[in-house]
């Protein structure tokens, strides 16, 4: 065998070791990539869920938003996983490219080689039969010599042959694994194409619920702030009713001490002008009343506090002071009495809802935002006895406000109810 086609044989092998172990790591990179790139469809799967759910109703564009900036960067980031898949698909394409060349190279080598050991032997087919080896060799040795060229000649011809059938064998699968890599490089190429235009599609989508989001927040800071206006009516419609009481039961105790006066002839007494005047039974209530502090059953048989007693700071600044409990029940609850007493007054607030007072001696007690009301001024209820149902609003919630006062003074709720 001549050098040459030592030299090309190594040339090649040393190739193919390359396209093997380059290949091994090629598909070790792959593998990771495929893995992440799994697992961020995976989680694009389920920010789009998550946005359906959000889609639903509408008042939660900040969530909306926020799913969708975190589908925006995992959408990007699947975009670089398919560019850095097609880079490693290009290297393998390049170096099966090169290999592809090498192995036409060397079998163009080994063919011509091939053809000239073809050619040469034609020549010389008479000086190189057995027999004209016998008659043109002068001794034993030398006859010898050229019946072992001859063997080894014609073993290395078939050898070559050999070497080119394995060769273009070689060159097959290369050939096809090349177009593998094409056809899988044209699938990336397609998804990636395709996640673009989703990209381009998901940065609408934000920018329109931006849009939505800063147009609800305007709308909600609007409603936000007419409701604390509500909320400011209502408590001085309170204070007002709360203050009407006071009165009237000082007149009504004054003109009794005035009768009595001229029966008897003893001057009346003043009573101050931020509590009750009480008749003995309305004394008896409100010690009863006073008595049970802790123990008063809760307004709603299902109530979630949401939002206690005391100043608090509204979205909209500035500060207001919660004189009661805001209480969530189920849509349709039943608001009752916490304790016996007479409904002392029935109206309708600044949202249109009712409102029902019912005093316990010197103690009163408010349930706000009813939708209906079943009593009446001047009914007297018992313990747990049903007022009325309570207002489902915008926000599809049964909330209400559930106050007590104690004359002209507003109670903790927290500290009268039962825990």
């Amino acid at each position: 065998m001549s050098c040459k086609s030592f030299r090309y044989i190594a040339a090649v092998s040393t190739l193919l070791i390359f396209f093997v172990l380059g290949g091994n790591a090629f598909a070790q990179n792959r593998s990771s990539l495929e893995k992440e790139k799994a697992k961020i469809e995976k989680e694009i799967k389920k920010l789009n869920k998550d946005l359906s759910n959000v889609r639903a109703d509408k008042k939660l564009t900040t969530k909306q938003l926020n799913a969708l900036n975190k589908k925006i960067k995992e959408r990007e980031k699947l975009i670089k996983n398919i560019n850095a898949q097609l880079g490693i698909i290009n290297q393998e394409i390049s170096v099966t490219q090169d290999s592809i060349r090498m192995l036409k190279s060397q079998i163009d080598s080994m063919k011509a080689e091939y053809a000239k050991i073809i050619r040469a032997l034609y020549r010389e087919r008479i000086y190189l039969t057995r027999m004209g080896i016998v008659f043109d060799s002068k001794d034993f040795n030398q006859r010898y010599l050229h019946r072992k060229y001859f063997r080894e000649y014609s073993n290395y011809r078939k050898h070559q042959a050999e070497l080119i059938d394995a060769r273009q064998s070689q060159l097959s699968n290369v050939s096809r694994n090349l177009e593998k890599r094409k056809n899988e490089q044209a699938g990336f190429l397609a998804q990636e194409q395709a996640n673009k235009k989703q990209l381009n599609t998901e940065k609408k989508q934000k920018e329109q619920s931006i849009k939505t989001y800063d147009k609800k927040a305007q709308d909600l800071q609007a409603q936000l702030k007419q409701k604390e206006k509500q909320a400011r009516q209502l408590q001085q419609q309170i204070q007002k009713i709360i203050n009407e009481e006071i009165r009237k039961a000082q007149e009504a105790k004054k003109k009794q001490q005035t009768a009595n006066a001229g029966k008897t002839g003893t001057a009346t007494t003043n009573t101050s002008s931020n509590t009750l005047a009480l008749t003995p039974q309305e004394q008896a209530l409100s010690k009863d009343f006073q008595s049970n502090k802790g123990r008063l059953p809760w307004p709603v048989e299902k109530a979630s506090v949401v939002r206690e007693y005391g100043v608090y700071r509204h979205p909209s600044g500035g500060q207001i002071m919660n004189n009661g409990l805001e209480i969530v029940t189920s849509i349709g609850g039943s608001v009752r009495s916490v304790f016996q007493g007479e409904v002392a007054k029935v109206f309708t607030g600044p949202n249109q809802q009712k409102v029902v007072f019912v005093r316990h001696g010197d103690y009163f007690t408010v349930y706000t935002d009813l939708e209906n009301v079943v009593v009446k001024e001047g009914t007297k209820v018992a313990t747990k006895q049903k007022l009325g149902t309570v207002h489902t609003n915008d926000d599809n919630k049964a909330e209400f406000n559930f106050q007590i006062w104690k004359a002209s003074e507003c109670q903790n709720p927290r500290n009268w109810l039962l825990r």
